[in-house]
């Protein structure tokens, strides 16, 4: 089906623009339970119901244990210059003022604290 979009009306084209949504959907839905069929049609050939499956899915009980405690923050090791209050650690990226310091041809160990 085609449609001469150039010659709809903006009415027009909002209510074509819901249609397809709708239909859109609709199709989703249908697509939706189609595979649902198809998944339960596979367990059933492997002996089980889509419920065992989905119950073997479940993350596990023994989860990985978040650390609460804080990172310690490093301890400033370079220090930019000509602003003293930007520091790096050395370690993790390079920030600018330390790239731009190296490209000057300033030796790194000029910028220790």
């Amino acid at each position: 089906m085609k449609f001469d979009l150039k010659n709809l009306t903006r009415k027009q084209l909002e209510k074509l623009r819901s249609d397809i949504d709708i239909a859109l959907e609709k199709l989703a839905e249908r697509d939706r339970k189609a595979a649902l069929i198809a998944v339960e049609k596979a367990a059933k050939a492997h002996g089980f119901t889509l419920a065992e499956i989905a119950a073997d899915t479940k993350p596990s009980k023994t989860k990985r244990k978040v650390s609460s405690k804080a990172k310690p923050v490093s301890t400033p090791k370079y220090a930019n210059p000509e602003n003293k209050s930007q520091t790096w650690s050395g370690k993790g990226r390079q920030p600018e003022w330390f790239k731009t310091a190296l490209a000057s041809g300033t030796k790194a160990n000029q910028l220790l604290i």
